[in-house]
Order: structure tokens, then C-alpha cells, then sequence
């Protein structure tokens, strides 16, 4: 991938294309369903949202309130706009009567940074942008940012210092920065999933940059996810079949500073380094949040403090690729 790209990470999981053909909803004889179909970006991940349903009238509805929700929460969550409401608290450290979703997605980055022992930290984004600065240089130094500079960027690292509530946010430290790039794409599909739930669908693939099954296919068949390979991302290495289940995948593959591909976007808040312990981390969770936040915390952990995660939360798998091309799979 391109240094350039400014994806936090290339989405490694695509439905398969078995799981998205038109098929009959429900068990009504002889009744069709309409199939509505959308695909586009949100902050910076291919999207696609596909409905069907008898009435296509109440399906193109449907499409249009799910997406007049996520162009919503992009100014909530987006680190590419300048008016979003992260983009303020990061510009001016305080956010006064912030947005009841970016309280409500920190109360969930706080659950997984205790869970993951602090692994999980949205407080990284000052490490993001010391490592872009440096290799944006002509002359960077092929070993990355002075250990120096590590150090004293690591002192603004740690979600344990945010506060928040339904009245402020506040970073303490000047500098301070977060990004919710690691939670806030399924954060968008978990919404998206409500608003159809509400809407009356029972089945579909939701995917805001996370992938989000919705009971089974219309057929009844469980829905098909393939997960690509780290090596060959035009390939699918795995596949997974998923009844309301979400699958994230991370993978330093993603995204890489330098050219030697030393340096990735997967950046652990305990050391400033980046990830390799594995070529790709896969997790199947209840929700997308979950899926998105752990997929990106797992990268940083090895197996055995994944598998004692798992216990503790008490659901959901992982699909772990390992540097040397190994492949794990645990279970809660």
C-alpha cells in the first residue's frame, strides 16, 4: 500500500460474493424481494449497504436514513473534516456539550482499553503523527524517529488520562490528541444495523468499514465473509460463515510509512513501536465496535494475552496469521 493513503488501515475482510446476490425474503410464496443496493466511502473505508425487502419504496427509504446517518456521525467521528467534532476537541483540548456519540464511543474505548490491559488506546494519534511527520521528510532517517522523540511523545499517550462526560471532554495534556479510527467504522455499521432493525429487516450485510451479518441470508443460509490474505490482498485466504456476527480485520499491511514496510500504522501506546507479530488479526464479535477495537488491539498482543481476553469477555473467535505465516484460531 501507499505511504500516501491516509486509511488508517486497509479493510482485510469483503463479503464473499456468494452472500449478495437477490434472493427471496421471507417465506412467502412466490413473493420477491427488491433489492436496494449502496456503496460509497466513509471515513476513508469502501462502504456497501445492501437492503431488500418486498416494497422497494420502504427499502430506498431505508437506504436513505442510513446513510443521512452516517454523512451524522462523519461530523462526529471523521479525522478528515475540519468541522467534526473530533477534529475540535483535538484542535482546542476541551469539547463543551459534545456530541452524545462521541460519549457514548468513548465509554466503549474505555471498556476495551481496561480489557485490553491498554493495548487498545485512541490516545495514539500523537504517535501517528510523529511517525508521519518524520518520514514525510525527503531525507527521513531510515530508523524512524529519534528514541528521544519516542519517549517524550509516549508522555501524551494514554486514554487512562481523558475525561469525559455528558458535559465535557478533556485531554489534559497540551498536545494531546485522539482518533477513533479504530472503533468509529463499527461504531457507524452497529448504527446502521439499528436503524434497519427498527426499519423491520431482519437480514443483510451491513458493512461502514466493518462487516456486520443480520441473522442469517434471506435463504436462510448463514452469510459468507472472506477474509484476504496479508500477502496477496487481491486473494481470500479464509472464510468465515456468520450469523449476527461482525468481523474486523487489522493487519500492518495496512498502511506503512516507510517503503521497507518497518514502520505501520498499528502503533503500540506502551512502547511507540509498531506491530508484527502477526502478518494479520481477524476477531468475530457480537458487534462491529467490538470486532473493530479488538482486531486492532489483538495486533499488539501476544497469543496467550488474546486467548485470556477472550475468556474474560466471554464470546467471539479470532483468526490470527502469525509473522511466520502460522495460523491460529482461539476461542473464547
Amino acid at each position: 500500500m501507499s505511504p500516501h493513503l491516509s486509511r488508517r488501515r486497509f479493510i482485510g475482510v469483503t463479503a464473499a460474493a456468494a452472500g449478495l446476490g437477490l434472493v427471496p425474503f421471507g417465506h412467502s410464496a412466490g413473493a420477491e424481494a427488491h433489492l436496494v443496493a449502496w456503496q460509497g466511502q466513509t471515513m476513508g473505508a469502501v462502504a456497501t449497504l445492501q437492503v431488500h425487502h418486498h416494497d422497494r419504496a420502504v427499502a430506498e427509504r431505508l437506504v436513505e436514513h442510513s446513510l443521512a446517518e452516517v454523512r451524522r456521525l462523519e461530523t462526529v467521528f471523521s479525522l478528515y473534516r475540519t468541522d467534526s467534532a473530533l477534529v475540535a476537541l483535538n484542535r482546542q483540548g476541551v469539547l463543551v456539550a459534545p456530541p452524545s456519540d462521541l460519549v457514548t464511543a468513548l465509554a466503549e474505548c474505555h471498556r476495551f482499553w481496561e480489557i485490553t490491559g491498554g493495548a487498545f488506546d485512541p490516545t495514539v494519534q500523537v504517535l501517528w503523527s510523529l511517525y508521519q511527520d518524520h518520514f514525510s521528510k525527503r531525507d527521513a532517517e531510515p530508523q524512524g524517529p529519534p528514541q528521544a522523540m519516542i519517549r517524550d511523545t509516549l508522555e501524551r499517550v494514554g486514554f487512562g488520562q481523558v475525561r469525559f462526560d455528558a458535559n465535557r471532554i478533556v485531554l489534559p495534556q497540551r498536545g494531546m490528541g485522539l482518533t477513533l479510527n479504530g472503533i468509529a467504522q463499527g461504531y457507524v455499521t452497529d448504527r446502521i444495523v439499528d436503524i434497519l432493525r427498527k426499519g423491520g429487516i431482519e437480514s443483510s450485510l451491513v458493512d461502514m468499514g466493518e462487516p456486520r451479518a443480520m441473522g442469517t441470508r434471506p435463504s436462510g443460509d448463514p452469510w459468507r465473509i472472506g477474509i484476504f490474505d496479508p500477502d496477496h490482498p487481491d486473494q481470500i485466504h479464509d472464510t468465515l460463515e456468520a450469523v449476527d456476527q461482525a468481523v474486523a480485520t487489522s493487519g500492518g499491511y495496512g498502511f506503512r510509512f516507510d517503503s521497507e514496510g518497518r514502520f505501520n500504522h498499528l502503533l503500540d501506546p506502551r512502547t511507540g513501536t509498531s506491530a508484527h507479530l502477526y502478518r494479520s488479526a481477524a476477531a468475530v464479535m457480537p458487534t462491529a465496535a467490538a470486532a473493530d477495537a479488538l482486531s486492532t488491539a489483538f495486533s499488539l498482543m501476544p497469543a496467550a494475552d488474546v486467548a485470556g481476553t477472550l475468556h474474560r469477555i466471554g464470546t467471539g473467535q479470532v483468526r490470527l496469521v502469525t509473522a511466520s505465516g502460522e495460523r491460529l484460531t482461539l476461542y473464547a
